[in-house]
């Protein structure tokens, strides 16, 4: 049973990147449009403040959850 999930995964994931690897278009990556027309820059902008939105609220979630358990200690 195992080695028949493990066919199917492997296949599926083959089938996969093979349609990822499609490079029969002639236009523009979409990131070389992106840095031609200068917009590259607010899409790193954005998402590098989502990344440090993240960083932030896991570290404020992480002070919480230490206050708890010092709490639940005593």
């Amino acid at each position: 049973m195992k080695k028949l999930i493990s066919l199917a995964t492997l296949l599926l994931f083959t089938a996969v990147t093979l349609f990822a690897q499609d490079t029969t278009t002639n236009e523009p990556e979409m990131a070389d449009k992106l840095f031609a027309d200068g917009r590259i820059y607010v899409v790193v902008a954005v998402v590098a403040t989502i990344f440090a939105g993240i960083i932030v609220y896991l570290i404020n979630l992480d002070s919480k959850i230490s206050k708890l358990e010092k709490q639940l200690k005593k």
